[in-house]
């Protein structure tokens, strides 16, 4: 008996990832497993665009609207959480279908991570203290001389990973990208099968541009109006994702709406470019000339698809 399956549907912003993952369920009797990590959180609907329910199709949905926007919910997390969606999909002669962009969270899934020296409070207050003093762009330039790849992951603003990135290198002398070697998938012994979508760059701009017009359509500033009326903070970690960042600005008076909608659309140009880069380096990843929604990405998924059901073992 063949390795059970797993389907991957990946790629930069705006590529169509979630219409090609439905025609595919659809077709080959698919559940879609989330890999977003924005989407993972209650309330953040309009600017992570979930599949909302009523275009779902009937096909189940995992991994969505699991934690409370509070929560630290990390890679790891993540790859525990969907291994174990992965495993019950398969028990039920079904496919899992792990659509979303968000190149880490689909490493900790294929490859595993590594647990990691335990947190050290006196580093963490020294490199805190450094970024307070310093500046946090002057931390991730330390990380990009020690750490390349984990600086070209992290963003600039984001300082709790630059400080745990920083932190696994002094205390271990080696990067934290160099662990992941030593790492062992929690799928270990299934067969993936990743797609990779994309479309040219002029392509991206204006679907981008026509997406971030939609989403304040839709409600995005009443959606944080109403998160933060709830208790939410801004601090919460998903306000400090692309889309919500900018939009929380504008509400504070940062710039007005057609400059907050041009800023949101420049920031996810420059998103998709580097999950380009990021995936690009993922092995296996079959690239496909999307968008996904195109009949010719679909037949193009299918058939590679049916191609690799038929493939014996490696």
């Amino acid at each position: 008996m063949g390795k059970p399956l797993v389907l991957a549907v990946l790629g930069p912003t705006a590529t169509g990832k979630s219409a090609l993952a439905l025609a595919l369920a659809e077709r080959r009797g698919g559940e879609i497993v989330n890999c977003d990590s924005t989407a993972v959180f209650r309330g953040f609907d309009i600017g992570t665009d979930k599949v909302l329910p009523a275009e779902q199709r009937g096909i189940p949905h995992h991994l969505i609207d699991v934690a409370d926007p509070i929560d630290d919910y990390t890679a790891a997390q993540f790859a525990h959480d969907a291994a174990e969606v992965i495993r019950a999909i398969h028990s039920r002669r079904r496919l899992p279908i792990v659509v979303g962009g968000t190149g880490f969270y689909f490493r900790a899934l294929r490859r595993g991570l590594f647990p990691g020296p335990g947190g050290n409070a006196a580093l963490r207050r020294r490199l805190e203290t450094m970024a307070a003093r310093r500046g946090v762009t002057f931390l991730h330039r330390l990380l990009r001389r020690v750490d390349p790849a984990s600086a070209q992951r992290i963003q600039p603003r984001d300082l709790k990973r630059m400080v745990r990135a920083l932190e696994v290198f002094f205390l271990t002398g080696r990067p934290l990208t160099d662990h992941f070697v030593d790492t062992v998938s929690p799928i270990a012994g299934t067969e993936m099968v990743a797609i990779g979508l994309r479309i040219p760059a002029e392509q991206t701009s204006a679907r981008v541009a026509r997406r971030v017009d939609q989403q304040f359509e839709r409600g995005l500033l009443d959606e944080i109006r109403r998160l933060l009326a709830n208790g939410v903070p801004e601090t919460a970690r998903p306000f400090g994702g692309l889309v919500y960042r900018q939009a929380l600005a504008h509400l504070h008076g940062a710039r007005d709406e057609p400059a907050t909608r041009a800023l949101i659309a420049q920031e996810n140009r420059r998103y998709a470019r580097r999950q380009l880069t990021w995936f690009r380096k993922e092995p296996d990843l079959q690239w496909i000339d999307g968008p996904g929604e195109a009949p010719t990405a679909v037949a193009a998924a299918i058939a590679l698809l049916d191609r690799r059901l038929k493939e014996p073992v490696r």
